[in-house]
């Protein structure tokens, strides 16, 4: 992962967030502390969240409460977690979507990723696959978008401005297709109407695919990733079969409301990169198609702003935008 470095007015701010002065104790918490989530059960967040909540739990010393928020794609929760007191017991775990891509897709939200939340720390890195129903006659990239061409077909997402929403929309303008976007409140929701039937694709975590790849259920073509993943070696990138340049990783982290001490901060992200550098962590997300990668809040702080200025960039070369 590239980490670029935040300019200007952005710099100073995160680093005037980052700069109060160490508590000479730990923070230790004192009551459960609420994990809030923005999409439904089944997906990739969700997915990461509860494997990294036992554990964090264990060190902190306090019940982790996964709290599933679904809606305008994680804008609920990121809004609910700007509007908390900022003392440790509300923790997001963030997504590219509410912190990266919406800012720019919706004409107005109710809160600020880069001033109402602060980074704690990035918690994985997820391969997106395209995946289509077996009714869905192409065997790999090049016939899909021959098909995308010839006759109308529809793709589900975990919501607008999600992962695999922006990875249709760039898919789209690199591919020449008019793909359809339908929209659910979450991946799980989305992979039950494509086993069903009811839609053609989906750019889905690898959380929500790899099953229902290997049962049969539906067919991959194609990793989103600039790399082939770990996970499923044999399929090759969309860049390498016929988009040259297409790369749309899915991210997530956690983040606390703005103005929460740095020694709560500094405990979270200890305990946070302890649980996922433990192996029985990363073996189970990596099972799901997600690779651990902690970071520092400074790091995390970067990372969000390059990928929130990539975006905007396909956002506007596309002409979305979606009203509040």
């Amino acid at each position: 992962m590239k980490i670029a470095l935040v300019p200007g007015v952005i710099a100073g701010a995160m680093v005037a967030a980052f700069a109060a002065p160490a508590a000479a104790q730990d923070w230790k918490p004192t009551k459960p502390i609420r994990m809030l989530v923005g999409f439904a059960p089944g997906g990739g967040t969700d997915t990461t969240a509860r494997a990294m909540g036992g554990k964090l739990a264990e060190l902190l010393g306090q019940q982790i409460i996964i709290d599933n928020r679904p809606g305008a794609s994680g804008n609920i929760a990121t809004e609910i977690t700007a509007n908390a007191a900022p003392d440790g017991y509300t923790i997001l775990m963030g997504t590219i979507a509410s912190l990266a891509i919406n800012p720019a897709l919706y004409k107005k939200l109710a809160f600020d990723p880069l001033r109402d939340v602060l980074p704690v720390s990035q918690t994985v890195d997820s391969t997106n696959i395209l995946v289509v129903h077996p009714s869905v006659a192409v065997k790999n990239v090049t016939d899909l978008i021959a098909m995308g061409k010839a006759k109308p077909l529809n793709g589900g997402s975990s919501g607008v401005g999600g992962a695999g929403h922006l990875a249709l929309e760039l898919f789209n303008l690199q591919a020449g297709t008019r793909i359809v976007h339908v929209p659910y409140k979450g991946g799980g929701p989305a992979m039950v109407d494509l086993i069903s039937g009811n839609i053609n694709l989906i750019f889905a975590t690898a959380a929500s695919a790899v099953p229902h790849i290997q049962s049969g259920k539906i067919r991959a073509l194609a990793v989103t990733t600039a790399k082939r993943s770990a996970l499923v070696p044999d399929l090759p990138t969309i860049s390498e079969s016929g988009l040259k340049g297409f790369d749309a990783n899915n991210w997530y982290g956690v983040l606390v409301p703005a103005k929460t001490p740095r020694p709560i901060i500094n405990r979270l992200n200890r305990e946070i990169v302890a649980v996922l550098n433990m192996p029985d962590v990363k073996k189970i997300l990596f099972a799901s198609g997600l690779d651990a990668a902690p970071s520092t809040p400074e790091q995390f702080g970067a990372y969000i702003r390059s990928e929130k200025d990539k975006w905007e960039k396909v956002i506007k070369a596309a002409g979305l935008y979606h009203s509040n």
